[in-house]
């Protein structure tokens, strides 16, 4: 094995406790530490060895960690730490808004640049695995049409959304995919779907004592970019209920492509995915752009960089030479 790549993890949530648990898994990447902006005398790690320090006191570590993998939420957290962060790291992130991604690859951008750093955004299924799918897709079948359909699953960003609504004090949200919508573009009979058409949206939530519930659920329903072009339906539940009904946190989904190759010939192509653990999934993807990320930076590739962008061959632990030998 060559030299160990040595990681940081920013945010010490469901995905940064993934992340670590991805990295105890790949030998070639060393954990160097956690930053959050919680006390770090309250964070447990999963290895108990595993140093704690403030996220504010980053700056001094551009010299130890190769890669700082980034593990807050989009909607407020990446926003503001991403381009903050990819001028002193090389770094990689899941954000997910996808209407707001071509923006935050330009805030990333330029500060990456600048540093030197290679930043990695938007990993993940989706987007990540599944954008890649889409790509092959549109390439190998151009006279074709791509579906993409999530779930029966929970939305972490969709979830971390709803938190941020003044007057919830806990939620979960799940996407539900049609059915009759997946059979029919399985069949190659490329349907024109409305978004609403595709899939609904429901919500658990926990109210904060006082909140106004009517509020609360206009909020959630009207809200862009997450459910306004939905069907969503929005249950107020007891914390009780949540923790005892809600604590798994399974998610997937499909990439469809169907087209033609001549006039007589249908092609599908499915790529799919079932997990029982979303933010334990989207970590494994988000440590082995790690390794690619580093890889990249060393090959001089600065600025912004999507899964679209990278080389397959980087994401692996083996030699070019094992996997011409091996996955060829």
């Amino acid at each position: 094995m060559g030299t160990v790549i040595r990681i940081g993890i920013a945010g010490y949530g469901n995905l940064g406790r993934g992340v670590e648990a991805a990295l105890a898994k790949n030998p070639d990447l060393t954990l160097v530490g956690i930053f959050t902006r919680r006390p770090p005398e309250s964070l447990t790690p999963l290895d108990p060895a595993v140093p704690v320090f403030p996220l504010d006191s980053l700056s001094g570590r551009t010299g130890d960690i190769d890669v700082l993998i980034l593990c807050g939420g989009s909607r407020s957290d990446l926003p503001e730490q991403g381009p903050a962060l990819a001028a002193s790291f090389n770094t990689v992130d899941s954000f997910d808004t996808h209407a707001r991604i071509p923006e935050y690859f330009d805030a990333v951008d330029g500060p990456a640049r600048a540093g030197g750093r290679t930043a990695l955004i938007s990993a993940g299924w989706d987007p990540g695995m599944f954008s890649i799918n889409r790509a092959y897709g549109e390439a190998l079948l151009p006279d074709g049409a791509t579906d993409t359909f999530w779930g029966r699953g929970l939305s972490q960003g969709h979830s971390d959304a709803i938190r941020r609504v003044p007057g919830v004090a806990a939620a979960v949200q799940y996407t539900i995919p049609s059915q009759e919508a997946i059979d029919r573009v399985r069949s190659g009979e490329r349907p024109e779907l409305t978004t609403r058409e595709k899939h609904t949206r429901e919500c658990f939530v926990v109210l904060e004592p006082g909140a106004d519930a009517d509020k609360v659920r206009d909020a959630i329903v009207g809200m862009p970019n997450y459910f306004a072009d939905y069907d969503t339906t929005v249950h107020f539940i007891s914390d009780e209920d949540l923790r005892r009904d809600h604590a798994a946190m399974p998610h997937g989904g499909f990439v469809i492509r169907s087209g033609n190759t001549s006039d007589a010939h249908t092609q599908v192509i499915e790529y799919r995915l079932a997990l029982e653990s979303n933010p334990e999934f989207t970590a494994s993807v988000l440590v082995a752009y790690a390794r690619a990320v580093h890889r990249l930076n060393a090959q001089g590739r600065v600025g912004a960089v999507t899964v679209l962008d990278v080389p397959p061959g980087l994401l692996s632990a083996k030699t070019p030479a094992q996997l011409r030998a091996e996955l060829l």
